[in-house]
């Protein structure tokens, strides 16, 4: 079974309906059916968590990690390595330190990464990326 990375820009199209939406439900819909594996970092969750949060509300955060938990994704909880391979990002390309997260996940893990980040441009030559849009 083949693993992805999900992004946090993923979960956040889908839950303000922005035209990425449908693209990540089939992949949440293929995940569900045992088509691929779903892998989130924990620090991407945090994005997801404090961008509701400061956009809507502390009690939508709430909710939306609920339904965070009910996805078809597991979180992975960012270790040594993860954390050295996002420094290493981090220092040498144009990106926020938790975007370096995912992309050191899908690196470490040699999967693909979802997202439609115009960011994660600064690593395409390093890992694969599933670009939404």
């Amino acid at each position: 079974m083949a693993t992805k990375v999900l992004d946090s820009w993923a979960l956040m199209a889908l839950f303000n309906n922005e035209s990425a939406a449908d693209a990540v439900e089939k992949i949440l819909e293929q995940a569900a059916a045992e088509r691929h594996k779903l892998l989130m970092s924990v620090v991407n969750w945090g994005e997801v968590y404090y961008s509701v949060m400061r956009g809507a509300s502390p009690a939508m955060a709430e909710q939306k990690v609920m339904e965070i938990a009910s996805m078809p994704i597991e979180l992975v909880a960012a270790d040594l390595h993860q954390t050295h391979q996002a420094a290493i990002f981090k220092a040498t390309k144009k990106m926020s330190y938790a975007d370096c997260f995912g992309a050191a996940l899908a690196k470490i893990k040699n999967v693909e990464f979802v997202t439609g980040d115009l960011e994660f441009k600064e690593v395409e030559k390093e890992i694969k990326i599933n670009w939404l849009k």
